[in-house]
């Protein structure tokens, strides 16, 4: 009769976790429409709904104004927008960031920009500065990529958009107007988000070849024309009003969100290049330069103060008012940045943290081997002290057997101390520098190190084809980590092998404008199940791994701009693990 009742219990109660849990609504910026955004975001609704059962979230659709007053109006918990949305509601409501979105194409860091077209025939427009007196077609004055971030680019170039250009046609979405309306002539130039020509002429609609891209440049994360700096990726924030609880919940789920149709959430990026953005353009909470500029007094009041004395009282008054909200939100804005700086050192502090364990259970691991090979030295300069101590009882001690057995007592010491040192150095805590690393150095000090803590240690080639001109600047402490935990996992892998396929080799070569490094085995292999689980952290093929190691080398590669990936061997069994970073070119 007792367990019936236990499980009536037990029922009502999850029942009423998730009745009590509420509702959470998520407001999102469908710049694209309902249909668009219900179809870009479900996977994370369902996701979060997976993911924390005791709450029900739903997805509201809103226009700019319309996503403004949910905020003012305390109807949204959390806010899914655009990186210039983000800054204005930031500085007016206080909303704050807990997530930033992470997508196969690009960096979460540097993921939006645009590229100004115009027709390959206009020889005479390269450059954003030839725009002056032009016709430029553009998405909305409020568009991030689709007019602010070109608008910026202009003005380092000299060209005001609301002043110099000849005509400004906002025409709206979808984008492919504006590419259309270059094409036909009806504008001179247009400006369109980021890859979005590469994707029209892969379909068919547009030849790349009939554009011309003004201001040209290359990002090596985005494989597609620029004309502009690239900027961080779409923030999900809660409100004031959001309870922190939830908030670090939904912050927790959504770092750990597996990727689903190509996204996933990252910690959150540095959207200062935004606030630069804006206080340039004088839009957006730092409008109010523009009202207190000479310039833009001079444009905004000129005729009233010919007319009428009265303006100056008024202005006097106007300038008061604007100054106080200035510090109020000055203010404000400065509580957010603190705290955000607060979260990003607790956030760095973290990762060092996990880096130092990392480098520790590497140790923990080896210690078994280090002990057994530490004592062979030990061993060694025991044995000669006996031999020394035994000859002079016996009188048989001369003076070429004690330099004999001094030369090598003295080389297995310094022999035993090298290896307690290199421990040592790899070991311990330190503050994380970038510097020209010699890859092929830092490779062979990972060799020799774990080298020198294995008794029967498998042979490591390591083949340096980088050209001279051609240097990485990283930390090379956390590239020595990344090496030790790639060639340890190869040695695993291979251990109960025969010894000829024991053998390790690691490659390092230029690829394009980026240096790749190999870490090749050729044990056992992986199944196509454990691949795509290989760099999620607490995954671990070892009956006593903690699957931390990987995830701190991904980590530590993207933090240098780089890529690390694993796939098996082509021609040959076992496995091949590498990572990219940018290549610094030096001069000849």
């Amino acid at each position: 009769m007792k367990k019936p009742s236990f499980y009536f219990v037990a029922l009502v109660l999850l029942m009423a976790s998730r009745v009590f849990g509420g509702e959470v609504a998520i407001g999102v910026f469908a710049f694209q429409g309902e249909r668009a955004a219900a179809s870009d975001w479900s996977p994370v609704i369902r996701y979060l709904n997976q993911a924390l059962p005791a709450h029900q979230f739903r997805l509201d659709q809103y226009d700019a104004a319309g996503l403004r007053l949910a905020i003012a109006g305390h109807r949204v918990d959390l806010v899914i927008t655009n990186p210039g949305y983000y800054v204005t509601m930031e500085a007016e409501f206080g909303i704050s960031r807990i997530a930033t979105l992470d997508t196969q194409e690009s960096h979460p860091a540097r993921a939006l920009g645009s590229v100004v077209l115009a027709r390959a025939d206009q020889t005479k427009l390269r450059v954003l500065a030839d725009l002056a007196g032009k016709r430029v077609a553009a998405v909305a004055p409020e568009a991030f990529g689709g007019y602010l971030v070109a608008a910026r680019e202009m003005l380092g170039q000299g060209i005001d958009a609301e002043s110099d250009l000849k005509e400004i046609r906002f025409v709206g979405l979808p984008m492919n107007r504006i590419v259309e309306a270059v094409q036909r002539g009806e504008v001179d130039a247009g400006i369109v988000r980021t890859c979005l020509p590469e994707q029209m002429a892969s379909l068919g609609k547009i030849r790349l070849e009939d554009f011309r891209v003004l201001s040209g440049r290359q990002d090596p994360d985005l494989p597609c024309a620029l004309s502009t700096r690239l900027y961080p990726n779409w923030p999900i924030a809660v409100t004031r009003q959001t309870d922190p609880v939830l908030a670090k919940a939904v912050a927790m789920a959504l770092l750990a969100m597996p990727e689903s149709d190509g996204m996933s959430w990252s910690v959150p990026a540095d959207y200062q290049p935004v606030h630069d953005l804006f206080r340039e353009l004088r839009i957006g909470p730092y409008a109010y330069l523009r009202e207190i500029t000479p310039e833009g007094l001079a444009r905004r009041f000129w005729p009233w103060l010919l007319g009428l004395l009265a303006v100056l009282t008024g202005w006097i008054v106007h300038t008061v008012r604007v100054e106080h909200q200035v510090q109020r939100r000055t203010a404000e804005l400065r509580d957010s940045l603190a705290a955000r700086d607060q979260a990003e050192a607790k956030t760095r502090e973290s990762q060092e943290q996990m880096e130092h364990l990392s480098r520790l259970s590497v140790l923990g691991e080896l210690s078994g081997n280090l002990a057994h090979e530490l004592n062979q030295p030990l061993t060694t300069i025991g044995t000669y002290a006996r031999t020394v101590l035994r000859r002079q009882e016996s009188g048989t001690l001369t003076a070429q057997a004690i330099t004999e057995a001094s030369n090598e007592i003295a080389r297995e010491a310094e022999r035993a101390g090298g290896i307690v040192q290199r421990i040592r150095h790899f070991a311990r805590k330190r503050i994380a520098t970038r510097e020209v690393a010699d890859m092929a150095g830092i490779a062979e000090e990972a060799r020799r190190l774990i080298v020198g803590m294995l008794a029967r240690a498998p042979e490591v080639v390591i083949e340096d084809r980088l050209p001279g001109n051609c240097q990485v600047l990283a930390d090379g402490a956390q590239l020595q980590q990344v090496f030790l935990n790639l060639i340890k996992n190869a040695m695993d892998a291979n251990r109960d092998l025969p010894s000829e396929r024991q053998n390790l080799r690691i490659v390092i070569e230029r690829q394009d404008s980026r240096v790749a490094v190999h870490v090749i085995d050729q044990g056992v292999g992986l199944d196509a199940a454990q691949l795509p689980h290989l760099f999620e952290p607490f995954f671990t093929t070892k009956p006593d791994g903690l699957g931390l190691g990987l995830p701190i080398c991904k980590t530590i590669i993207e933090a240098h701009g780089g890529r690390l990936w694993a796939e098996p061997n082509q021609d040959a069994p076992g496995m091949r693990f590498s990572f990219s970073l940018p290549c610094h070119e030096l001069p000849a």
